[in-house]
């Protein structure tokens, strides 16, 4: 801050200088005693300079002393006071053209600090047409800030087309608001190039492979996973499950199955009793029943775990196989499931069972 503080007083400086023969000796000479005073850290003579100069309202002295109280305050840390001062001297009307630009940016970075975002925007959004980086800077921030990242887009957009070497906090930007608006496509865009500067970083393939998992394309997202393993990276198992979480989390059980079976199957997570168990889940999430049974029974047999047999049970009674699902409520009950909710089941199961039959002889007579 002290830095840019300076780098603004010399600016401010420099104006003052420039404009020597229009303003007032006395206040001429009270804007460089609070200017000196100010780079050395002395803020009660600074603040004495100023207070002991007169000026004319409505003169350019009295904004130039307004604009010099609000670079003290802001040199303080008093950054609404700081605003007060600026605001004053902008809309005084008597600064330069340039000087006007200036304030209007130092007015910007003051309203972002204290969180006036609205305020910001309207400082800067009419020079936004051939803004500079820093302007740009601003907006995209004050308009998150604002909860309207889809405005914010377009900007940082612009600037990354008209700079293929901007930072890369600019092509993240546009990777996490593309993902926040639902925009998939445009995200894994900006995400692939990315992945084109850091075509060794882990990181980037893996978030390439969550945005294609968001998009709802499982099939892509294990590819990449794939074509980062070809090259010799590798992602740790906590990373992977995250990924296949994440399908959960976004309402996606199938495309959660469809990629958790396929890392199974190729071998990029080993197989064990939870990821069976969350395989067996996501198909049931899916309505697919009967793959749900076809994980989820063998693992029952294996571990011989009550609360699986009751799930594999429920499964087989969804889908109306009475045998199959009363078995597997026989299994349960031995293995120690709880005995009321077996009763519960075995109930609706065997009068649903009665039901059926009772239909089929109905229709042969």
């Amino acid at each position: 801050m002290s830095r840019l503080l300076l780098s603004l007083l010399l600016c401010a400086a420099g104006a003052v200088q420039a404009a020597t023969q229009s303003i007032e000796p006395g206040v001429f000479r009270a804007l460089n005693q609070a200017q000196t005073a100010q780079q050395q850290g002395d803020y009660a003579t600074a603040r004495r300079a100023l207070d002991g100069a007169k000026a004319r309202p409505g003169s350019l002295e009295q904004a130039l002393l307004w604009r010099s109280r609000g670079y003290l305050a802001w040199a303080q840390g008093q950054n609404a006071q700081a605003i007060d001062w600026l605001d004053k001297a902008l809309a005084s009307g008597r600064l330069d053209a340039e000087s006007q630009v200036n304030e209007r940016l130092n007015l910007a970075r003051l309203n972002l600090v204290e969180r006036r975002y609205a305020r910001v925007v309207e400082l800067l959004a009419p020079q936004q047409a051939g803004a500079a980086e820093e302007v740009l800077q601003l907006l995209v921030q004050a308009y998150q800030g604002q909860g309207q990242p889809a405005k914010a887009l377009p900007l940082a957009e612009r600037y990354v087309q008209a700079n293929p070497r901007a930072a890369d906090s600019w092509l993240q930007f546009l990777v996490a608001v593309n993902a926040e608006l639902k925009r998939y496509p445009a995200a894994e865009r900006w995400q692939r190039q990315l992945l084109a500067r850091q075509p060794d970083d882990s990181r980037q393939w893996r978030q390439l492979a969550a945005l294609q998992q968001m998009a709802g394309r499982y099939d892509r997202a294990l590819a990449t996973l794939r074509a980062a393993y070809a090259k010799g990276l590798r992602f740790s198992a906590a990373e992977l499950d995250n990924l296949v979480v994440l399908a959960g989390a976004a309402g996606q059980p199938w495309q959660g199955a469809q990629l958790l079976a396929g890392l199974l199957d190729s071998g990029l997570l080993a197989n064990s009793r939870q990821r069976q168990e969350r395989l067996g889940l996501f198909w049931w999430q899916a309505r697919e029943r009967s793959r749900a049974a076809a994980v989820l029974r063998p693992l029952a047999e294996r571990t011989g775990s009550g609360e699986l047999w009751l799930q594999v049970a429920q499964l087989e009674l969804e889908q109306h196989h009475w045998k199959a699902g009363l078995a597997a409520l026989n299994r349960a009950e031995g293995a120690g499931a709880p005995r009321s909710k077996v009763r519960s089941w075995r109930q609706w199961a065997e009068s649903e069972l009665r039901f059926e039959q009772d239909n089929r002889l109905a229709s042969r007579h």
